[in-house]
C-alpha cells in the first residue's frame, strides 16, 4: 500500500524522467521509443524502480543495458529537476515493462 507522499513522488519521477528520455537521451538511442509506464517507490524513499517500454528497436535488452550503464548521468539530470521538491534523489533501478506484450499476445491468441 502505497502512501500519498510516495504516489506523488512516483508521479514527478516518472514525468521528469520521461522528459530526459525524450530531450536528454534522443541521440543516444536512435529510433528507440522509450516510454516510461511506472515508477515504484519504496516507502523509505531511498529507491524507485522505474518500468519502460521500449519500441521501435529490435533489441530491448540492448537499449535496457545502455540505460543501466547511463542511470548515473540520468539520476543526476532528475536532480536537477527535482531538487526544490526531494532532499534526496533515489536510486534508479531500470526494469522492462512487459505488460503491453503480453496483452497483444493474448490478443493474438484470443483471434486465433
Amino acid at each position: 500500500m502505497d502512501t500519498t507522499r510516495q504516489n506523488k513522488i512516483s508521479r514527478l519521477i516518472q514525468k521528469d524522467l520521461s522528459e530526459i528520455f525524450l530531450l536528454e537521451f534522443k541521440n543516444s538511442f536512435p529510433g528507440a521509443l522509450i516510454t516510461v509506464t511506472k515508477v515504484r517507490v519504496t516507502s523509505d524513499l531511498s529507491i524507485a524502480k522505474v518500468y519502460l517500454s521500449i519500441f521501435a528497436t529490435a533489441s530491448k535488452d540492448a537499449v535496457l543495458l545502455k540505460i543501466k550503464e547511463h542511470s548515473k548521468e540520468v539520476r543526476h539530470l532528475l536532480g536537477n529537476r527535482i531538487k526544490n521538491q526531494l532532499r534526496v534523489v533515489p536510486n534508479l533501478e531500470f526494469y522492462i515493462d512487459d505488460s503491453l506484450d503480453y496483452l497483444e499476445n493474448i490478443e493474438k491468441l484470443l483471434k486465433q
